[in-house]
C-alpha cells in the first residue's frame, strides 16, 4: 500500500543522502529553511518503509512576479524505486496541496538529468543552466497552479 504523509525535516534525510547527496556527509542533506513552521517535508511510503521525499518551501524567486510562491527542493526516490511513478505522485500531491493553500506558482532548481520528467507534467525552463556548487547543471523549472 502507497501513502504520503508528512514528515520531518529528518526524515528526508534517509532519501535525500543516497540519491542527492552520495558520497558527502548526512550533513549536507539539511537545507537552510528544512526547519521553519512555514515548510513542510512529505514522504511516500510503500508498505510503511519510506521510498521518496519531498519537500516544499515559501520561497520566492525573482524571475517570478507572483508575490505567493513555493519551491520544491529535496524531490527524490530511491533508486531501486525509480520509475515506479513514486515522483510524479509526490509532485501531484505537493501541487493538490499547494492549490488549496492558493499559491500560485511553484518553481525549483531541476537538475539536468530531471528536466524531461518535469517536462512531461507540464513544467517549463525558464533562463539558461546554471551550476550549483559539488551538485551538478541545474535550471530554474516552473508551473501556474
Amino acid at each position: 500500500m502507497i501513502t504520503i504523509r508528512k514528515i520531518s525535516a529528518q526524515e528526508t534525510y534517509t532519501v535525500r543522502h543516497p540519491v542527492l547527496r552520495k558520497g558527502k556527509q548526512i550533513e549536507s542533506c539539511h537545507f537552510d529553511g528544512d526547519d521553519l513552521d512555514t515548510t513542510s517535508h512529505f514522504g511516500l511510503h510503500e508498505n510503511d518503509q519510506i521510498k521518496g521525499v519531498i519537500s516544499l518551501f515559501e520561497n520566492n524567486n525573482p524571475l517570478f512576479e507572483d508575490k505567493k510562491q513555493t519551491q520544491i527542493r529535496g524531490m527524490a526516490v530511491l533508486e531501486n524505486n525509480q520509475g515506479k511513478g513514486y515522483g510524479r505522485l509526490l509532485v501531484e500531491h505537493s501541487e493538490k496541496i499547494l492549490k488549496t493553500q492558493n499559491t500560485p506558482l511553484i518553481w525549483f532548481n531541476a537538475r539536468i538529468n530531471a528536466v524531461g520528467f518535469y517536462q512531461k507534467m507540464g513544467y517549463q525552463i525558464i533562463g539558461n543552466s546554471f551550476e550549483i556548487p559539488n551538485v551538478g547543471l541545474h535550471y530554474v523549472m516552473w508551473k501556474k497552479l
